[in-house]
């Protein structure tokens, strides 16, 4: 499937009877079973429906950096956001990509 972001944003979380999902590097994968996580009141709800690609690879929770954008990203932070690729890629299905 390909979703625009404003499609993407309607997996946040917020309507029980959808699924929950995040995109990395314009990847969509399914987190629902990681619920507690990306649901509403979870720690890293501010991901959900979303590409965090910036925010994962900066360890960053700021609304600012909830972002696709990877400008200006050093080499460790682009390793960072490799890292969590590859977590999602064990534990979660690639459901789509992000159009931009």
């Amino acid at each position: 499937m390909e979703f625009t972001p404003q499609q993407l944003a309607q997996y946040n979380g917020t309507d029980p009877s959808k699924p929950i999902y995040v995109a990395i590097k314009g990847r969509v994968f399914d987190v629902t079973a990681g619920k507690s996580f990306y649901g509403p009141g979870g720690p890293y709800a501010m991901f959900a429906g979303k590409d965090a690609s910036r925010a994962l690879a900066k360890m960053s929770k700021n609304d600012e950096d909830v972002s696709p954008s990877l400008d200006g990203l050093s080499e460790k932070e682009i390793g960072v956001l490799n890292d969590w690729e590859n977590k999602f890629q064990a534990k979660y299905p690639v459901v789509g990509r992000v159009l931009n």
